[in-house]
């Protein structure tokens, strides 16, 4: 009976063991599954927060596109503007000049000069009739 005894006692001690070391790696297990939360809370918190940036930035970007496109056809530079309205006031004024011209009715106007073909113009190549 004394050898039940000792090892009812050995079992006993062996359980308290098992027991602690059970305990143990509970608490291990918890604190473990607790980092894993708070790391993934971190990382959701993170990833909505460039999604807002990212989102606050393609606002941002999409607005001045349209600022950059209204500008653009808004108002041309003046110098831009000069130069247009002065290019146009030469052609109203030479319209008169170039009309019957531009009809088929006249030669070319005074003041143009025809360029003369060369063996190397292109509209004109080497043994045409027309040099």
């Amino acid at each position: 009976m004394a050898s039940y005894l000792a090892q009812e006692v050995q079992l006993a001690r062996r359980h308290d063991k098992i027991l602690s070391q059970r305990s143990v790696l509970l608490q291990q297990m918890e604190n473990h599954l607790g980092d894993k939360k708070t790391e993934k809370t971190s990382q959701t918190q993170a990833a909505d927060a460039a999604y807002k940036r990212n989102a606050a930035l393609l606002n941002d970007i999409e607005a001045a596109e349209k600022r950059l496109q209204a500008r653009v056809h808004l108002q041309p530079h003046p110098d831009i503007v000069k130069l247009e309205t002065l290019y146009w006031a030469s052609v109203e004024e030479s319209i008169p000049k170039w009309e019957q011209f531009l009809l088929g009715r006249a030669q070319t106007p005074v003041g143009f000069k025809k360029k003369k073909s060369t063996k190397y113009n292109i509209s004109h190549p080497e043994g045409s009739a027309q040099r």
